[in-house]
C-alpha cells in the first residue's frame, strides 16, 4: 500500500518540474527533476504495457511499448532540433540505440539470469533484429565516408532524405514480417514446448482477476505518453543550463543522460519482464526500440529538421558509427544461438559502459 501511494506520489514530480522551470533559475535542479519525474511515468507505462502484451503477445506488446517510449524519444529530439542542438540530437540517436542493445538487452540478460540458469528466446526474431540494424549501420556509414571525402558537390543533407524512404520502407516491411507473415513464428514458447525454468515460468498463464480492460490500459498509457512528453520538452529546455554547469560534454550528454532518460520506459519494462523469465518480450523490447530508432525515428528527425530549418542528416561522427557497428556485432554474437545467460549479459553491459567512457573522452 506504501509503495503504491509513493508510486503516485511520483506523479508530482512533473509539475514541480514545470513550476521551478517557470520560476527558479536553476536549470541543474530542473533539468534532474525533470529526469525523476520520468521514473513514474515510465513505472504507469510499464504496468500497462504489460497488461497489454499479455494479450496481445510477445511482438505486438514489444512494439506496442517500443512505440510508446520512442515517441519521448521523437518529441525530446524534436524540441532540441528547434533549439538548434543538432549534433545533439545526432548523439541521442545513437545513444538509444546503443542503450536499447546493450544496456536494456544486457540488463534484462542479467536480470533473467540471476532466477534462471539458462534462458531462451526466439531466434528467428532475433536474427531479423540482427538483419534489420544492419541496415541502419548501413544507412550512417554511407553517408558518413562520403562526407570525409574530397567531393564539393555532395550533399549529406540530400542523400539523408533518400537514404530515409529506404529506412521508412523496410522498417514498414519488418512490420508486416512481424506481425501478418510471420506472427505465428515470432510468438513466445508455449509452455508444453518450454525447454527450461525461465520458459515455463513465462508461459504460466496469468491470473485474470485483477485485469483491467484495454480501453483502460491504453488509456494510462496515452497519458503517461502525453505526461512524458511535457517532462521531456522541460528537460530540454533546460538541458543547455545543465550542461554549461556541470562542465559535461554535449555528444556525451547526448549519447549517455538523453538517451537513457527519453528511452525510461522501455528499460523498467524490459527489466520487468527478464525478471518474469519472458526474454521473447525482454528482448523483443530492446531491439524492437532500437529498430525503431533507427529505421523510423531518425528518418522522421531528418524530415522534422528540414521543416523546422535545423538540417540533419544522416552523416554521424566515425566513432558513433563504429560504435553502432560494434553493438550490433556484439548482439549477433549474443542472440543467433537463441540461448543466452546472465555473463552474456554482462559482456553487452561491459561494451556499453566502455563505449560510454569513450564518448566523454571524444566529447
Amino acid at each position: 500500500m506504501i509503495s503504491r501511494w509513493l508510486w503516485r506520489a511520483g506523479w508530482l514530480l512533473l509539475p514541480a518540474a514545470w513550476l521551478l522551470h517557470r520560476f527558479v533559475h536553476n536549470e541543474a535542479l530542473v533539468f534532474f527533476v525533470a529526469c525523476a519525474s520520468l521514473v513514474p511515468l515510465a513505472k504507469t507505462m510499464g504496468d500497462a504495457t504489460e497488461e497489454l502484451a499479455e494479450r496481445m503477445g510477445p511482438a505486438a506488446g514489444s512494439l506496442l511499448n517500443a512505440t510508446f517510449g520512442n515517441a519521448a524519444e521523437l518529441i525530446l529530439g524534436i524540441a532540441a532540433l528547434r533549439h538548434g542542438h543538432v549534433e545533439l540530437v545526432k548523439g541521442s540517436v545513437t545513444g538509444s540505440i546503443l542503450a536499447n542493445l546493450l544496456l536494456v538487452g544486457g540488463g534484462s540478460i542479467v536480470t533473467g539470469g540471476i532466477r534462471f540458469s539458462r534462458l531462451r528466446f526466439n531466434r528467428l526474431a532475433a536474427s531479423s533484429n540482427v538483419a534489420t540494424l544492419f541496415l541502419a549501420v548501413v544507412a550512417m556509414v554511407v553517408p558518413t565516408l562520403l562526407s570525409l571525402g574530397p567531393n564539393p558537390r555532395f550533399d549529406p543533407a540530400l542523400l539523408s532524405e533518400e537514404i530515409c524512404a529506404v529506412l521508412i520502407v523496410m522498417y514498414a516491411l519488418s512490420l508486416w514480417f512481424s506481425l501478418r507473415t510471420h506472427r505465428e513464428h515470432v510468438s513466445s514458447t508455449r509452455e508444453d514446448l518450454a525447454a527450461t525454468p525461465a520458459e515455463k515460468a513465462a508461459a504460466r498463464p496469468r491470473a485474470a482477476a485483477h485485469r483491467r480492460s484495454v480501453a483502460v490500459d491504453l488509456g494510462r498509457l496515452l497519458v503517461a505518453a502525453a505526461a512524458t512528453a511535457i517532462a521531456s520538452e522541460v528537460l530540454v529546455g533546460a538541458l543547455g543550463g545543465t550542461v554549461t554547469a556541470l562542465g559535461l560534454p554535449e555528444t556525451f550528454v547526448g549519447v549517455v543522460i538523453v538517451a537513457i532518460v527519453g528511452n525510461a520506459a522501455e528499460h523498467s519494462t524490459a527489466l520487468l519482464f527478464a525478471n518474469r523469465g519472458d526474454m521473447d518480450v525482454a528482448l523483443g523490447i530492446a531491439w524492437e526500440s532500437s529498430k525503431q530508432i533507427a529505421l523510423l525515428v531518425a528518418p522522421l528527425l531528418v524530415i522534422a529538421g528540414a521543416m523546422l530549418g535545423a538540417p540533419m542528416d544522416l552523416a554521424f561522427t566515425r566513432f558513433e558509427v563504429v560504435s553502432l557497428g560494434i553493438s550490433v556485432i556484439a548482439l549477433a554474437l549474443i542472440a543467433l544461438d537463441g540461448e543466452t545467460h546472465w555473463l552474456e549479459g554482462a559482456f553487452l553491459l561491459a561494451v556499453y559502459a566502455v563505449l560510454g567512457l569513450g564518448f566523454f573522452f571524444v566529447g
